[in-house]
């Protein structure tokens, strides 16, 4: 069994200055970082708990009865959060995801997404809004967050097996329960997007070799036709709590290469600049895309990086900007937000901190010249950014 590594550093407590440029930076929607990408994802931790404990993200170890959350003041309100997203959208943010922890242990969640559902680009269109959860509390919770203005969901599942999964889930939690959230949120409406078009609710699946590999295909099975989009990602090394090793990553090629087995698929092509997955849909007797069929992605995000179009910012709960899932630290925004700074104050704060963007991580480790992190720095958890 892999050694859990208990951080030494608790990064909610680091933050590096979000400062007001002396030369102001307007939100005109064309902000780049160093490498020519623009802001258009901005992903919103909306609290740092979570009611189950994966060990690739919250491990028990960790993650116990002892362990602090952020006191309730120290989250952002609804009103700073959708401030933040305001300020976003015009700097060139087109979608925004809401994540934790686990999102919908959030109290009136509802509130924060009718908020921000009233948002629009600078050419008058809406957000794409769209949440990621494991599914625990989205049976009773579906239906409020379409009426609130969300478009779409993602549900992370890693299995069908009730063993595995409550495995995985470490706190004994059923698949049935799950699998019912999953058909309230098609119930709801939850798989359209900001236009009203079907895209599909979205089933993440993380992938552990010695873990749920027995699980691919009674996956592909089960969500085949129904309207879904099943998503394999490789077990990725985010944080420092979660015991990664490179030998428990099955890599994408693999994962295709079962899925090819039983499955006849073709290759599709991105649907959105700076997808992170690669599509392949089922076909038909002729070998051609059945969009009743449906379709896969495959998230390579250890051994094919895609840093190069990554136009994703992340806002922590308690309100720090970081630039990278892979980043050891984040700009803080709240003390920005709980001063008399205006709103082109902190576009300018924000647009300074994406200007100094040069994050690429998956894509150096890829070349084995991931940098290598000091006086105690560690990577930030997924738990308290979101994936």
């Amino acid at each position: 069994m892999s050694e859990r590594i208990i951080p030494l550093v608790d990064q909610r407590l680091q933050a590096l200055h979000a400062r007001v440029p002396d030369q102001a930076i307007v939100a005109n929607g064309i902000l780049q970082d160093q490498l020519g990408r623009p802001m258009r994802d901005l992903r919103i931790s909306v609290t740092d708990r979570c009611n189950f404990r994966c060990n690739y993200c919250m491990p028990k170890e960790v993650f116990d009865s002892n362990y602090t959350y952020l006191p309730h003041k120290d989250l952002l309100t609804f009103e700073e959060i959708t401030r933040v997203a305001r300020i976003s959208v015009a700097h060139g943010v087109k979608k925004i995801r809401f994540t934790g922890g686990e999102p919908l242990l959030r109290k009136n969640l509802e509130i924060l997404i009718a908020q921000i559902a009233q948002l629009q680009t600078p050419h008058g269109q809406a957000l794409d809004l769209t949440l990621t959860t494991n599914g625990s509390l989205l049976q009773r919770k579906a239906q409020a967050l379409k009426d609130a203005g969300l478009h779409r969901v993602t549900i992370s599942l890693d299995g069908l097996d009730d063993a595995i999964f409550r495995q995985m889930n470490d706190v004994d939690f059923p698949v049935g329960d799950v699998l019912q959230g999953i058909e309230a949120a098609r119930n709801a409406g939850l798989g359209l997007d900001a236009h009203g078009m079907h895209s599909g609710i979205k089933i993440n699946m993380v992938v552990k070799r010695s873990t749920n590999v027995q699980e691919i295909l009674p996956m592909a099975q089960f969500f085949r036709g129904r309207g879904m989009v099943l998503r394999f990602i490789e077990y990725m090394d985010v944080g420092a709590t979660n015991g990664w090793c490179m030998d428990e990553v099955l890599p994408s090629a693999e994962v295709l290469k079962i899925l090819k087995s039983k499955f006849q698929l073709v290759p599709l092509q991105p649907l959105v600049e700076g997808e992170t997955a690669e599509r392949w849909g089922y076909a038909n007797d002729k070998g051609e895309h059945d969009p009743q069929l449906g379709e896969i992605g495959l998230i390579s995000s250890v051994t094919q990086a895609f840093c190069g179009d990554c136009n994703r910012a992340r806002l922590s709960t308690e309100g720090k900007i970081y630039l990278c899932l892979f980043a050891t630290q984040g700009f803080d925004l709240r003390t920005l937000l709980r001063s008399d700074a205006s709103d082109a104050d902190i576009a300018s704060a924000m647009g300074w901190v994406w200007q100094q963007r040069s994050d690429r991580y998956s894509q150096l480790r890829g070349q084995n010249l991931a940098p290598a992190t000091s006086d105690g720095a560690r990577r930030v958890e997924m738990s308290y950014i979101g994936g």
